[in-house]
């Protein structure tokens, strides 16, 4: 019983005594503390004492921002598959109107879950509220993060390498000739957006801000950036979403101008569908069978116990060569 308690102790972050004392029901144990203690014997895996067991169903929560954008459906069928080849069941929640990313979280936690994963979320959004992120991390469930996080949260995480991505795009453009290359990203605190900026800056080697446009991640979002960018004369715009880039598109052509004749421009991400839009997109592809299956591995491995370091763990994109970039119009 002892090596248990101390189990137990380790994996909540609390003494031996506070365990002893939330298994036998003795009062004087603040709620966070007990839940901290019950959520470290299901991840162990020993069994509750009778009066606090709880039916208990082999679930994992996966909270996505929406399902509008191809990419986080195309996330979610992979995440969902390699969860189900464990033996667990997907709860897929939606950010919507009606439930915030907290309430989700809340709802989860209810339903005594084995752990999380985030697609996307408030947790790459720098100003955002992240009271229910420090929560996940006070009782120690297992949780993992997929793409760039605020630096407090130290969650696990699998990433597309936002640097490289910025690199390929600019590197195709470049070899196509362009030379006044625009780019529109979301918003200042979202983190992916501002390892890009930080890579185009790099690249481009001088800071030029009448280049740089942010907006919503939307279709409207591209299609007013790219409004903006083309008047500044640039022939390539580099898109932070396929949605972003399928607006500027439309801003082209608003402004009467042929794409790729005029104007070149490159997405985000491959979502479904890319390949069939007028002219087909060009892109940078995110590996997201490997993000999400490596995701479903980390998280088991924290469910079984194993140790699993946080450091962000990157996977390489790749730019999708299509009919909406060309060579530079000549001067």
């Amino acid at each position: 019983m002892s090596s248990k308690l101390a189990d137990v102790a380790k994996q909540a972050g609390v003494s031996e005594a506070t365990v002893s004392r939330v298994l036998n029901g003795r009062p004087g144990i603040s709620d966070a503390t007990r839940a901290a203690v019950l959520t470290a014997l299901d991840v162990i895996g020993y069994e509750r004492p009778t009066h606090l067991r709880v039916r208990r169903a082999r679930m994992v929560g996966l909270i996505v921002p929406e399902l509008q954008n191809p990419v986080f459906p195309a996330l979610a069928e992979v995440v969902s598959g390699a969860l189900a080849q464990r033996g667990f069941n997907a709860v897929l929640c939606t950010r919507t109107g009606s439930m915030s990313e907290a309430e989700y979280v809340e709802m989860l936690l209810e339903r005594q879950v084995s752990g999380m994963i985030f697609g996307g979320g408030q947790y790459a959004e720098a100003d955002a509220p992240h009271e229910h992120y420090e929560r996940l991390l006070q009782l120690r469930l297992p949780v993992v993060l997929v793409n760039a996080a605020a630096e407090h949260l130290d969650f696990p995480r699998v990433s597309t390498d936002d640097a490289v991505a910025m690199e390929q795009a600019y590197a195709h453009l470049a070899y196509l000739g362009h030379e006044r290359i625009g780019l529109i990203l979301g918003p200042p605190d979202h983190v992916p957006c501002a390892r890009k900026l930080a890579a185009f800056n790099r690249i481009a080697k001088v800071a030029a801000p009448e280049l740089v446009e942010r907006t919503r991640f939307s279709l409207e979002g591209g299609h007013a950036a790219g409004t903006r960018l083309i008047a500044r004369g640039v022939t390539g715009i580099i898109c932070a979403s396929d949605p972003l880039a399928l607006g500027a598109i439309r801003a082209a052509r608003r402004a009467g101008l042929s794409v790729p004749g005029d104007l070149s421009v490159i997405g985000y991400d491959d979502s479904t569908f890319m390949s069939c839009t007028d002219p087909p997109l060009t892109t940078v592809r995110q590996p997201l069978e490997a993000i999400g299956r490596a995701a479903v591995e980390i998280l088991a491995g924290q469910i079984e116990g194993s140790q699993v370091s946080a450091e962000e763990l990157f996977f390489e994109p790749e730019v999708v060569a299509r009919g909406s970039t060309a060579n530079a119009p000549a001067r």
